[in-house]
Parts: C-alpha cells; structure tokens; sequence
C-alpha cells in the first residue's frame, strides 16, 4: 500500500506547497490535499495554479493521491434548503481534483445528524432518497472530469453498515461512485475487517486512523497503533481484496507541537505497512 498523509496533519494555514515539500521530508509517498470554499484549493482555485501544484508533487517525487473536504458538514447534498449549493460545490470540487490530475476525491453522501447541534436533522429515508438523487445528479461531472466519487463512512448516522454501504454505492452502476474507507471511523459501530471484506473491489482509497471505544467521543480519536483497531487484521483483509492503493493517516496537528504528529505517524505508517 501507498504511505500517504492528510493535508489536514500540517499546522493551519500551511500551504499546499509547504505540506507536499513536509510530507515529503517526512517519507510520505503521498499527500491528500485539502478543499475548502475559501482556501487556496476551493471555488475560486485556477486551473493554473493547480497544474503548478502538481509540477512540484511531480518534481519532489510525491504522488497527490486525492482531495477531502470538510464543506459537507456545513452545507450536505442532503440539506433541506441549500442543496443545490452542496452540488454546485461538488462540480467545482471535481473540476480542480481534475486539474491536479487525481482520479479520486472524498465525498460525504448526506447527513442524517451532524457535530453542529444547530444542524437540521434529516429523517433517514429522506436524507437516503436525497443523497440517491444528488449523486446521480453528479454522475456526468464526475464522468466528465474523470474523478470518482469516494463516499466515506463517517459519523453522519446514516450508511451505518457495510451491506448499507455496498447497497448504497451499488445502485448507481458507475465507476465514478466507490467507497473511501476510513478505518477508524468505524470502530464506533463495527469491525474494519468486516467492513473491508464486504465492501472489497468497491473500496478505492483509505483512512488511516486509530480510536478507543472506551472513549467513545471524537476524544477517542489517538495516535496510529495507540487505539482499539486491529492492524493486522485490518492489512489481511485488504490483502484478501487485493487493495494496494493509497493508504492516507487522516491525522490532526498536536497543540503546541504540530509537526511531531506527522512525525510520530510517518514511524507508525512504517511499522503497520512494514515499510
């Protein structure tokens, strides 16, 4: 599988530049960029500027595996009321992930629940039938750009299985609709082994990310190797699948001492991956 780190593990406000060089230096193979609406990556992104981003990645020798975004849990494919919005976002989002040349971005189908305890709750088969309608509404973007649509599972109460999961991506019959599985999101409700074996070829990238379910909260969240998964099992069953693909530790900055996280997780991406 292929090292990689989020974009999202570098102190606030680096940019994209500075997190491919640091990823780099830190023997990362590769890096998941990062798309918000006012960012350097986000609606008002140039095709040129992208083009040079990826000359760089190309020239340092670091692939540019993918692009998340944490512009769903502001405004969801599934809002009753901004909807539209969420779409038009995602053509953008596809449009840039195609001029930095990936094939992959993550995308959040809907939201029955949210962090935000202002957020509009969605009942379960209305945010389904919603989601249903806004990805295939985006099927043809992303057929145009090339980019496949990777659906995370991720603490939205909705897809909370991996047969959900599978039934959900199956429905559209499309290459550009896969599964983005984030191994430690689904601690909270399941095994990652399960997961990866139901969800098999559908899977086209991966989080890495550890949790103590003791914990329970977004505070269980730990370091790579210091949590409740189960690496070993988790690394047969993506050998059982034949996944070798990009493998990106979804990891946040340390208070006080931001770049040691990168540098504790670039040591425990070595170890699980035996690099």
């Amino acid at each position: 599988m292929i090292k990689g780190i989020s974009y999202w593990a570098f102190p606030a406000g680096t940019s994209c530049k500075e997190a491919i060089k640091l990823a780099k230096e830190n023997s990362f193979e590769s890096i998941e960029l990062a798309f918000a609406p006012e960012d350097e990556l986000g609606l008002k992104t140039t095709k040129e500027f992208c083009e040079d981003l990826k000359a760089y990645a190309d020239q340092i020798g670091i692939k540019i595996s993918s692009m998340a975004t944490g512009m769903y849990w502001g405004i969801p494919l599934t809002d009753p009321d901004n909807s539209k919005t969420a779409i038009e976002n995602t053509k953008k989002y596809l449009e840039v992930a195609s001029w930095l040349g990936i094939d992959a971005v993550l995308v959040i189908p809907g939201c029955v629940d949210a962090f935000d305890p202002d957020f509009k709750i969605v009942e379960y088969e209305t945010c389904w039938n919603k989601a249903t309608e806004a990805i295939k509404e985006l099927i043809p973007y992303a057929e145009k750009y090339g980019v496949c649509m990777c659906l995370e599972n991720v603490w939205n109460k909705f897809l909370l299985s991996p047969v959900e999961m599978k039934c959900f991506i199956d429905q559209f019959n499309s290459p550009f609709v896969a599964s983005y599985f984030d191994v430690g999101n689904v601690l909270l409700y399941g095994y990652p082994d399960h997961w990866i074996k139901c969800l098999g070829k559908r899977i086209k990238r991966v989080h890495f990310k550890d949790f103590k379910k003791s914990i329970g909260t977004l505070d269980g969240f730990v370091d790579l190797m210091e949590g409740d998964v189960c690496w070993p099992k988790v690394l047969d069953a993506f050998k059982e699948i034949g996944y070798e693909g990009f493998a990106t530790a979804e990891m946040f900055p340390y208070a006080g001492a931001p770049m040691l996280q990168v540098i504790n997780t670039s040591s425990a991406m070595d170890t699980i991956l035996k690099k």
